[in-house]
């Protein structure tokens, strides 16, 4: 189903219809200040095996990114930052950014991994913050494209996704159209913040 939530008058009914998809281990794909993505609750591990199978990979194979609703959530999941590292994010959050984190002990038992690092996003968008703060944790996330594919126009029409992924997702929601750039990503696991990939967001 199409839910269309206004980003300046939210409906706090349809965030919960949200919420309760996810809980109930629904994959979700909702709009961010970048491109749309498909996501699910971190807490459910059917919903992050079926999120990976969407993906064709396996889940302990994924890379897939957190959606925080503040800094504090982040770190509840990251080690402790560095003093640059945390004013980085301050002045660049929430907006379009992937930061690459040295994660907790408590991440890798999330994705069946070894995994030592996360990708951190606080979208500059109320929709996706606003389910982030109902649902309570993290939402896993990952992009509807690969980083190999090239980004097309359908990508930004919510209808159009809608047409695209509907047999495979139960809840698609209209939050207006996306852009085409993606996120900025920057690496934060050494002393030393580096940028992987220029996209949407600037960096001072």
């Amino acid at each position: 189903m199409l839910i269309a939530i206004n980003e300046t008058n939210i409906d706090q009914r349809l965030i919960q219809q949200v919420v309760e998809e996810l809980k109930n281990g629904e994959v979700i794909i909702y709009p961010t200040d970048t491109v749309y993505a498909m996501g699910c609750d971190l807490k459910n591990k059917a919903a992050l095996e079926k999120l990976a199978r969407l993906k064709n990979m396996k889940l302990n194979k994924s890379k897939f990114s957190i959606i925080c609703k503040d800094i504090s959530q982040v770190t509840e999941y990251v080690q402790q930052m560095n003093r640059p590292t945390f004013k980085l994010l301050k002045q660049s959050l929430p907006g379009p950014f992937t930061f690459i984190m040295n994660a907790n002990n408590d991440v890798p038992k999330y994705f069946d991994s070894k995994r030592k690092e996360i990708g951190i996003k606080i979208p500059d968008n109320k929709i996706v913050l606003a389910i982030v703060t109902a649902l309570g944790n993290p939402l896993v996330t990952t992009s509807l494209i690969d980083d190999e594919d090239e980004l097309l126009e359908y990508f930004i029409d919510p209808y159009e996704i809608y047409q695209r992924f509907d047999d495979e997702i139960n809840t698609i929601i209209d939050g207006g159209l996306g852009r085409l750039e993606p996120s900025t990503i920057v690496n934060c696991t050494k002393e030393e913040p580096e940028l992987i990939r220029e996209g949407a967001g600037k960096i001072n």
